[in-house]
């Protein structure tokens, strides 16, 4: 009777274990209604491709004979709901580099590391490959924008609304040269998430 009790107990433990099944990092999967990463992906694409494809892009290559050089400012999270920010910022850093349409200038943060080593350089590096200070490229223009959310609920379904705003700023004039602007409109069954 012991043995039959501890192979039921060992059937139920098992039963009840966690299952992982790998899937395709582009394949969309919804679990809760929330924001996702097909969420950031999608978002960031579109609006960078529509920003490239502005005349902002054309008339600053004209006037100048170059690529605008674009750096990625703040994107705040205003939603009701966590959002890793950075990841949003880095699928859209990506987009913009991958374009090939305009040069890309590191964040403050990486800016701040690069410049440590740079120093470091001056101390040990040999002069053939040293990199002086002061030549790092300045940014002609600033992306920065918001996410913005709306929740409405009844009992147990939810719609849940996604506002992307962006802006690409002049850094020479604080022009706003670019508006963009994503939405998103889900709609929740048996939510979990309540606000």
């Amino acid at each position: 009777m012991k043995k039959i009790l501890i192979a039921l107990m060992a059937l139920l433990i098992t039963a009840c274990g966690t299952t992982v099944e790998r899937v395709a990092t582009d394949e969309t999967i919804d679990l809760s209604g929330a924001w996702n990463d097909t969420d950031s992906r999608l978002v960031a694409q579109e609006m960078i491709q529509d920003a490239l494809a502005r005349p902002w892009i054309g008339e600053f290559t004209g006037r100048k004979g170059q690529r605008p050089a674009v750096i990625v400012g703040t994107v705040r999270n205003l939603s009701h709901e966590h959002i890793n920010v950075k990841t949003f910022v880095a699928d859209m850093e990506r987009e913009l580099v991958n374009s090939g349409r305009v040069d890309f200038v590191a964040s403050r943060d990486e800016r701040g590391e690069i410049r440590d080593e740079r120093i470091d350089m001056d101390l040990n590096a040999s002069e053939a490959t040293r990199k002086a200070a002061g030549q790092e490229l300045g940014a002609d223009f600033m992306l920065i924008g918001q996410i913005n959310t709306i929740i409405d609920v009844d009992s147990n379904e939810q719609v849940r609304y996604y506002q992307v705003d962006l802006t690409m700023v002049s850094m020479a004039d604080n022009r706003k040269v670019w508006l963009g602007q994503k939405k998103i409109k889900k709609f929740v069954k048996n939510a979990k998430i309540r606000y």
